[in-house]
């Protein structure tokens, strides 16, 4: 008869690379998870702000921007720039990419919060293919500069 040997598992042969390798891994895994989760949230946030909202109504409004773009206009991607409050006084500088059926361009809005009120100095579209910007505050904003 022969004799068996019993064989040692895979991890018992291994567990000195696999361990700190596994480890390494799961650090990295859960860095990149909270790195996923964080940028969601803040973008989730910023998405969901006034100034984020009116920029994006004031577009899907706008005849010319829907003749370029196209219906339905919609984000294509992560804002840029700074959104800050404090008390009832707030600023916001963000750029937001949009696209439409026709093509893609970038919403650029500049304004400030006081009392609970946004009011805005530009607000503006610069078509990706032609860059043509345009503005969509158009009066408005010659009003806003003439009596701050």
């Amino acid at each position: 008869m022969e004799d068996h040997i019993p064989q040692k598992s895979w991890f018992a042969r291994n567990w000195g690379w696999a361990v700190p390798v596994g480890g390494c891994l799961t650090i990295i895994i859960l860095f990149f998870i909270f790195l996923g989760s964080l940028i969601f949230g803040v973008s989730e946030l910023i998405s969901e702000s006034v100034p984020y909202q009116d920029a994006i109504k004031k577009v899907n409004e706008d005849e010319y921007v829907i003749n370029i773009l196209g219906e339905p206009i919609e984000t294509d991607g992560m804002m840029n720039g700074s959104l800050s409050y404090e008390n009832n006084q707030g600023s916001a500088d963000i750029s937001i990419p949009i696209k439409g059926p026709k093509g893609e361009a970038e919403l650029y809005l500049v304004g400030t919060k006081e009392n609970d009120q946004w009011t805005y100095t530009e607000m503006y579209v610069i078509i990706e293919e032609t860059d043509e910007q345009i503005d969509l505050l158009g009066y408005q904003q010659d009003e806003y500069n003439e009596n701050p």
